[in-house]
């Protein structure tokens, strides 16, 4: 158990087929309309919670090339900042023996030195998005979200919108905790999300302090996934982040906080070791 913390035309001429071949037709065509029926919310929720279960289950802890680019518009003190990192999923077995999923960055560079702190403090930070957005659309989270099923296109992806529906009953187990709506391009090949927009009105940006009141803002996030190869199996891992979020909107104050993140070069995260025979120094 985890804890979240081509085209081909084919005519046929009716006139010169036989009875039992029109027979023949009529059924198999009956039969390819019921196979190519949209499924229904609850098949897809079903395919989804499935593809979770199986990322939560059996995804490695692993390691990858992080690049984020953050800035704030209008931005007088030149806060662009652009770091590229090592990130980190790492597997962990709680006492109680459930599994979490952690996420960690060792900072290479910012702005193209070399870095001297493992703060990656902003302009902006996004997290989490590896170890529990996709389940915002999920059968766990039926409580917490209104779902409806869009109409399918023609060889396009499925789509689900949701929005949150917080109750002072629900909140705490909800992992999105703030009025937000979006929707899910799901994959109708394999089931898998592929890209998630979120948006959320009234997003903090600045917490409240004894100082300062909190500054809130719009919020507009999305995520596109990719098929990542680990250990023989695809798990569908984030390959682009991106987040806008603005405060004072319809202003001549309005600040605009930005980031976008890229992922790749997946690999699992391994550690070795060896038992060194006594006298024997260890090499490095």
């Amino acid at each position: 158990m985890r804890r979240r913390r081509p085209i081909l035309n084919h005519r046929l001429d009716y006139r010169f087929a036989s009875p039992v071949f029109l027979g023949i037709l009529i059924a198999f065509s009956h039969a390819a309309a019921q196979q190519t029926q949209p499924p229904m919310l609850d098949e897809v929720l079903q395919k989804l919670e499935a593809n979770l279960d199986h990322y939560d289950s059996s995804i490695p802890s692993l390691f990858c090339d992080e690049h984020v680019a953050s800035k704030i518009s209008p931005n007088p003190r030149k806060q662009d900042t652009v770091t590229d990192s090592v990130f980190r999923l790492k597997r962990v077995v709680e006492s109680d023996n459930t599994t979490t999923l952690d996420e960690s960055r060792e900072v290479k560079t910012v702005n193209g030195k070399p870095a001297t702190s493992q703060d990656i403090a902003g302009p902006t930070v996004i997290s989490g998005a590896f170890e529990g957005a996709l389940a915002v659309v999920s059968l766990s989270q039926r409580a917490c979200m209104n779902y409806t099923l869009e109409r399918a296109r023609r060889n396009g992806p499925i789509i689900v919108r949701f929005s949150s529906l917080l109750t002072p009953q629900n909140t705490a187990g909800c992992l999105l905790q703030e009025e937000g709506k979006g929707r899910v391009l799901i994959d109708p090949a394999t089931m898998q999300i592929t890209r998630m927009e979120l948006t959320t009105p009234h997003h903090v940006i600045v917490p409240e302090s004894r100082f300062y009141s909190a500054t809130m803002g719009d919020r507009a996030l999305s995520v596109d996934y990719a098929p990542v190869l680990l250990e023989g199996q695809t798990f569908w891992l984030p390959a682009t982040i991106t987040s806008t979020v603005t405060s004072g909107r319809g202003t001549f104050h309005a600040i605009v906080w930005s980031f976008k993140a890229t992922y790749r070069n997946f690999h699992k995260l391994e550690v070795t070791s060896r038992v060194v025979p006594a006298g024997e120094s260890p090499k490095p």
